[in-house]
């Protein structure tokens, strides 16, 4: 099958080698002319033969919407285009209805395998009308993880299920890589366990916590057993504040993903303005100790004052 390929970045360019080796042919633009095949969106389009599917693969946000609209200008009734970007499902109603005014039709897809997915597939979770998915399956098995379909691509729904369900599915990620680095952290604190890597790859045969996050956190330990190059600054690609913001419309109480969410932004503060207040009530209240910002003296509690 022929697909164009918006979007050559680490997923993007590693889809492309994949539906390749699986012996689609793929056309690929991206802005970068030492990846691309072709110069434009125009020239995407002439390439292609009718009825077109076109893949968009590029960051969220006003650059997937201004890359829709680019493709609703260029393309003819009867083609198709995927969204396989992290977009928000509540921007997938609108680029479906800027489509269809134009016969073009429109899939959204969220897609989970990150640099992983050249080899090990990618899963797959689309959104859509039933003749689009349909026609464009060949892709999706392609590049799904070999095996039962069920197993790695599901159609959720109609438009917007399939980002809506990768919401969820990277809120749910939040959470475990939380649960995996706090119990690192504690046995790292612990002098008893000698070996921490150790402790976490045997977990990863047999027990009820073992999981690929498992195995990818034991890899990085062995290339940096002390994280000693990179900082514990985080960011979060929108996924998670988006599920936090569902589950409060819905009602539906989410405290492990919350809290996973919120330690992203703790970590990005050298010192928080939360715990300053924090540490100044006990030591009003309580006359506990506090530490002199950059310094290591001690503060006491002042004395009480008496009326």
């Amino acid at each position: 099958m022929q697909l164009g390929l918006v979007g050559l970045g680490k997923m993007g360019f590693n889809m492309r080698e994949r539906l390749r080796e699986h012996g689609h042919e793929v056309i690929g633009y991206d802005p970068r002319p030492e990846v691309t095949d072709t110069p434009s969106l125009a020239g995407l389009a002439q390439a292609l033969t009718a009825p077109r599917v076109v893949w968009v693969m590029v960051p969220s946000g006003q650059i997937t919407r201004d890359t829709i609209t680019g493709l609703a200008d260029v393309l003819e009734p009867g083609d198709l285009v995927i969204d396989g970007g992290n977009s928000r499902f509540t921007d997938d109603k609108p680029n479906a209805e800027l489509l269809d005014a134009k016969g073009i039709g429109y899939i959204d897809a969220g897609v989970s395998g990150g640099v992983w997915g050249l080899k090990n597939g990618y899963g797959l979770m689309v959104g859509g009308q039933d003749e689009h998915v349909a026609h464009a399956m060949p892709i999706f098995d392609a590049l799904r993880p070999e095996g039962e379909r069920a197993d790695g691509f599901v159609h959720a729904g109609p438009v917007g299920a399939g980002h809506y369900s990768k919401m969820v599915h990277n809120g749910i990620e939040y959470g475990l890589m939380q649960a995996y680095a706090e119990g690192y952290e504690i046995l790292e604190a612990e002098e008893l366990v000698q070996d921490v890597q150790g402790v976490l790859r045997a977990w990863s045969k047999g027990t009820v916590v073992r999981s690929w996050l498992l195995d990818l956190l034991v890899e990085a330990l062995g290339q940096d057993p002390e994280f000693s190059e990179i900082s514990g600054y985080t960011e979060d690609s929108g996924e998670g504040r988006w599920t936090v913001e569902e589950a409060i419309r819905h009602a539906v109480p989410a405290p492990v993903i919350s809290a996973a969410l919120f330690a992203r932004f703790a970590s990005r503060q050298e010192d928080s303005p939360a715990m300053k207040a924090v540490s100044a009530l006990r030591n009003q209240f309580g006359g506990h100790a506090v530490k002199k910002a950059d310094a290591d003296e001690t503060l006491r509690a002042p004395a009480p004052k008496h009326e």
